[in-house]
């Protein structure tokens, strides 16, 4: 197999010190300039991508928001459902509704690019700086289209629960549904309300 490979080798390897010798000067020329058109394309596309439009940064639609986790509107129903299942299971509290609020929605913090310029020119008595700052979220592209690169999600805070169920108007029951609903949100007792459901 090798004595096979040697003659083709030895072709190949003929005709290359052929071109970079001087018998073959078309040949060392035509590379030369294979080289040099390779190069001068290169700087030409570094030069023309700064001609290109920048991506928009600081566009993130309502729905990259939304399609990364629950809303707000989710977090209460979910609550709520969860609270109304607990209540019941308190001993003396039988049906029961409950309402949660929230003082703010869900917060998505994205991450951000921050680029600072700062100009300083100075004179014989004076030196004056100036700053400036340019802030702009990352956008990463994903299957639903642009979105925001998406960092943390905070979660509402709830501002207060009521509680409407039949033992409502028994002391004890409102004692045991205030801490326990207070225990599970980590809210203070005068935010949750307990009063008697209606027949």
């Amino acid at each position: 197999m090798d004595e096979k490979k040697a003659p083709a080798e030895a072709g190949m390897l003929e005709k290359l010190k052929g071109a970079l010798s001087g018998e073959g000067k078309k040949g060392l020329k035509n590379w030369k300039n294979w080289i040099l058109a390779a190069g001068l394309i290169g700087i030409a596309l570094i030069g023309l991508s700064g001609l290109l439009p920048e991506k928009d940064k600081t566009a993130v639609s309502a729905a990259s928001a939304q399609a990364s986790g629950q809303s707000a509107e989710e977090f209460v129903s979910k609550t709520e459902e969860k609270l109304a299942a607990i209540v019941r299971s308190i001993e003396g509290a039988g049906e029961c509704r409950v309402m949660v609020t929230l003082e703010n929605g869900v917060e998505y913090v994205y991450a951000t690019e921050e680029r600072i310029n700062t100009d300083r020119q100075e004179d014989e008595n004076t030196v004056s700086q100036r700053d400036d700052s340019d802030k702009s979220v990352i956008v990463v592209d994903t299957e639903n289209g642009k979105q925001g690169l998406l960092v943390t999600e905070i979660q509402p805070t709830v501002k207060g629960v009521v509680v409407v169920c039949e033992g409502g108007d028994q002391p004890i029951v409102q004692q045991r549904i205030i801490d326990t609903i207070t225990t599970a949100l980590n809210l203070s007792s005068k935010r949750v309300c307990v009063t008697k459901l209606s027949q």
